[in-house]
């Protein structure tokens, strides 16, 4: 269609409304982009705003068709302060009805236009959100009121507003800027054109700001080019913390220098390395109630959280004065119920170990090098679970409790877990069964295999070979008694 151009002008205030109600009304009397011009009330002073009708409004809405994403982008470019805020929508919202792909056409120029200008409104509508400031004023007796300056980039005012409403509905307040203002009394949101700046406001909250931001201001992550991105410096003069900011980029080298000279040295690597196997000063060497004592601190043990689980802790069992003293991994199934060391299956094959070696079972006290069930739930099942290095460290106490109260001749470690407990190195139990060395609490070690390894080979070649391991074991032990 062609034409003389119709002029459409839109007030300041609630353009948002207008523009829509009109883009509908000349949709609907197919008046083209190029056939409309668009002013703001402001622009054209004196202007009176030209509307569509109740009628046309009616006509059109069921005839239009947007995608929602255009219609976000839409009304984010409605608020942007360039010439062509009103236009571009609409040429998009005309293209919109027979061009389809239009929004996800990323060589678009007026999409590519339109998502520029709505990200700038959305980042000044963030900079509203994070730096208009608050001042306290008189107010009615029953609700406090507040006034606050902000110097906006864009149209933003009525678009931000009831974020405010929502976060502060207990209070009545007034943001003022140059291009709109935004008052709520008693919950009720109203708008009024531009105003100038006022005259500054002393508020005694003022200081709680500089104080804040003294405190979270952090010296050694200080990057001044990415501070006044976020924090432009057009912003600082309404920002009663931003006088602060000069003097803290002044003095943040100094700062950094004066933090890093107060910061706790730490220990040396080989130190750290050797704390889980020192004890701690407030535990002594022998507990002095005797064996009695160490099963009760035993079974309120909590210096791991193993204890939360199982059902009790297995204490050691035999005589005080044992000769041999024989370190298991840790209480199986059976044992976590019965409250004893060694009564399952793996006990059954040591048991059987002790007769093939010609040792009473009896004159030999038996133990774990933890004292706690650790195990994962499969059904209706519990199953076994190694121990972590730091529960075996956490239980290691325990042991050197043991063997001090029992002074043991030989000490007989089954497996990696006690041999990492009893020796420090859990490695390589293969490569060293039957071996003698030192231990961490006094007397030689033998290493060995567990008699649960014996349980989980499918072999009965291998698995009677391993039997025979633990016996042999069990036997030097005895003769080095």
């Amino acid at each position: 269609m062609s034409g003389a151009a119709e002029l459409i002008v839109l007030p300041q205030l609630g353009f948002a409304a207008a523009w829509r109600n009109t883009a509908r009304s000349l949709l609907a009397r197919q008046v083209s982009p190029d056939r409309a011009e668009w002013q703001s009330a402001g622009a054209a002073p004196g202007l009176p705003f030209f509307g569509p009708s109740a009628a046309d409004d009616d006509a059109a809405a069921a005839a239009i068709r947007m995608p929602r994403l255009l219609i976000g982008l839409i009304e984010d470019a409605l608020c942007a302060d360039v010439p062509d805020r009103f236009a571009l929508p609409y040429r998009l919202v005309w293209r919109a009805q027979t061009e389809r792909g239009l929004v996800s056409d990323e060589s678009d120029t007026d999409m590519a236009r339109l998502r520029v200008l709505s990200k700038l409104v959305r980042r000044d509508s963030h900079k509203m959100k994070a730096f208009v400031r608050f001042r306290e004023i008189s107010g009615a007796a029953s609700r406090r009121a507040f006034t606050a300056w902000f110097e906006p980039d864009h149209f933003i005012v009525e678009a931000t507003a009831p974020f405010f409403a929502r976060r502060f509905g207990d209070m009545d307040w007034r943001i003022d800027t140059p291009r709109g203002c935004a008052a709520c009394h008693d919950g009720e949101l109203s708008f009024a054109g531009g105003t100038a700046r006022p005259e500054e406001l002393a508020d005694t909250t003022d200081d709680l700001w500089r104080t804040y931001y003294t405190n979270v201001f952090n010296p050694a992550r200080l990057k001044v080019k990415a501070m006044q991105a976020e924090m432009p410096k057009k912003y600082w003069k309404n920002l009663p913390e931003a006088s602060l900011i000069p003097q803290l980029i002044a003095g943040a080298e100094q700062q950094v220098i004066a933090m890093r000279d107060a910061a706790a040295t730490q220990p040396a690597p080989r130190s750290l390395r050797m704390q889980p196997y020192q004890r701690s000063p407030l535990e002594p060497a022998v507990l002095p109630g005797g064996r009695q004592q160490l099963d009760a601190a035993i079974a309120g043990c909590m210096r791991c959280p193993l204890h939360c689980h199982a059902t009790q802790a297995v204490c050691g069992e035999g005589p005080d004065q044992a000769p041999i003293l024989v370190v298991g991994e840790q209480p199986g199934d059976q044992e976590d119920l019965a409250g004893r060391p060694f009564v399952g299956p793996a006990g059954r094959e040591l048991d059987a170990a002790f007769a093939a070696a010609g040792v009473d079972r009896a004159a030999v006290y038996l133990t774990n090098a933890v004292k706690h069930f650790k195990y994962t739930v499969r059904g209706k099942r519990r199953i076994h679970e190694r121990p972590g290095t730091s529960e075996i460290v956490a239980c290691k106490w325990w042991l050197e409790q043991e063997a001090a109260l029992v002074r043991p001749r030989i000490i007989v470690a089954l497996g990696a877990t006690a041999s990492l407990a009893v020796t420090g190195n859990g490695k390589a139990v293969t490569a060293r069964q039957g071996q003698i060395e030192p231990s961490l609490f006094g007397p030689p070690v033998i290493v060995t295999g567990h008699p649960a390894a014996i349980l989980r080979v499918p072999d009965p070649a291998h698995a009677e070979r391993l039997r025979h391991e633990l016996a042999d074991a069990l036997r030097t032990a005895s003769r080095t008694a």
